[in-house]
């Protein structure tokens, strides 16, 4: 049997308990697919997915189901660590191809720092299958420059997560592509 996913959706959350693995279930809780068993997959936007948004992806869903997700997690336990957890996706131009999904596990990252990684990240991958040439070190401004004007990547986007840790309590924080029908 087959699955290649016709849509997928972002989501994010936070969590914060005591204990650690509590600590990710209420993340999870938060993003709101704690209630399926998730398979971690790699990071590959199917040809023709259509990113539809969560609340219509998870009408698809039923408890106890086993959903494919690219997942990114972090945690910390230190009182005022910055910690982020980031999707970055990057989609071609031409649907019959596939795309990418990355992620982006940080401390001391700014939402829109490790947001932008996570989307550069994604558009790289991307890039490199579409015979696009850029310089590695070129900055994210010169490198999105030379994909706008390739013209073979049509959409970059994030989905990131970010919380500041406290003493003593597990803060948890979750960003996922969560794979439907």
């Amino acid at each position: 049997m087959q699955f290649v996913p016709k849509e997928i959706f972002l989501t994010k959350g936070v969590g914060r308990h005591v204990e650690k693995l509590a600590s990710f279930e209420e993340a999870l809780r938060d993003a709101k697919i704690a209630r399926f068993n998730l398979v971690h997959v790699s990071s590959i936007f199917p040809p023709k997915c259509k990113l539809i948004k969560p609340s219509q992806g998870l009408t698809h869903l039923k408890s106890g189901q086993i959903v494919h997700a690219v997942l990114a997690r972090n945690a910390v336990q230190e009182n005022h660590r910055l910690v982020t957890a980031s999707i970055g996706l990057a989609i071609p131009k031409d649907r019959s191809n596939h795309g990418y999904i990355s992620e982006h596990h940080s401390w001391g990252e700014t939402d829109k720092r490790a947001g932008d990684y996570a989307e550069d990240l994604a558009a790289m991958m991307l890039s490199t299958t579409l015979g696009i040439e850029f310089d590695r070190d070129a900055s994210w401004d010169q490198k999105e420059e030379v994909w706008e004007m390739s013209g073979k990547i049509v959409r970059t986007m994030n989905m990131t997560q970010s919380a500041i840790g406290r003493e003593g309590i597990w803060t948890t924080v979750v960003s996922a592509a969560v794979f439907v029908r």
